[in-house]
């Protein structure tokens, strides 16, 4: 995330739905209104860019944060508020609270995974999320070694397979085979991976589909197939001419 633009967008949307109390008219009692910094169309554009940030940095601030009086944009605000401080007092936060040690950002992740698992993951469907990274994983290997006819842990076993490619049955190639043992290892490392990741975590996913996974669990899946998404990509593919 940029996050100078995110305070920046912040910042202004804050501004933009501080509101003004307006008094009910003279003789009167219980017509108060509040009345914001722009007008209600401005503040629905700056919405649709705001929204996307507080669900990344405050993704349970559509129910933790209550609305206030009639003050329509009362919950959009005080998110943006706590959105802010979150972003720059992160540092400090984790200074003070805790081990300064290194986040894993989902989104900096191999693009086929978080490709295949973003949508589901921002909606808090965190199993289904690790279901759509391994499936658009699968998807995009099948497309690297033009393969339809076969998926999952023995498009993997062939793919990297020491053998010689086959008519049907292109290889991927971590590095070039020059008879190694580095090279027999790789590529051996690679197709144990791969078995290892739908063994472990595609098969159980697609047994157990009444069991949630918690957000840490699952970031740590989507950092196991972002591994073996990464071996696919930087692969070069051999094939028979």
């Amino acid at each position: 995330m940029n996050i100078e633009w995110a305070i920046e967008q912040l910042d202004d949307f804050i501004q933009a739905t501080a509101v003004t109390y307006v008094p009910s008219p003279p003789s009167s009692i219980g017509f108060h209104s509040y009345k914001t910094a722009v007008s209600e169309d401005e503040i629905v554009k700056r919405a649709q860019v705001v929204e996307q940030i507080l669900d990344r940095v405050v993704p349970t601030w559509r129910t933790d944060v209550q609305k206030k009086d009639r003050q329509k944009w009362s919950v959009h605000y005080e998110a943006s508020i706590r959105a802010r401080e979150e972003l720059v007092r992160a540092e400090e936060v984790r200074e003070n609270l805790g081990e300064n040690a290194p986040e894993l950002s989902a989104a900096k992740l191999h693009p086929w995974i978080w490709e295949g698992a973003k949508s589901l993951w921002q909606s808090g469907h965190y199993r289904e999320a690790v279901g759509g990274a391994i499936r658009k994983l699968n998807a995009e290997t099948q497309n690297k070694v033009g393969r339809r006819d076969v998926g999952e842990t023995n498009l993997f076993k062939q793919a990297f397979s020491t053998d010689q490619p086959k008519a049907d049955a292109a290889r991927l190639r971590r590095m070039k085979d020059d008879g190694s043992d580095t090279y027999k290892s790789v590529q051996r490392g690679a197709m144990s991976f791969a078995e290892g990741v739908f063994a472990g975590i595609r098969n159980p996913l697609s047994h157990e589909v009444d069991q949630e996974l918690s957000e840490q669990e699952a970031l740590e899946y989507l950092a196991a197939l972002s591994v073996l998404a990464r071996w696919v990509d930087q692969s070069d593919v051999e094939s028979v001419s």
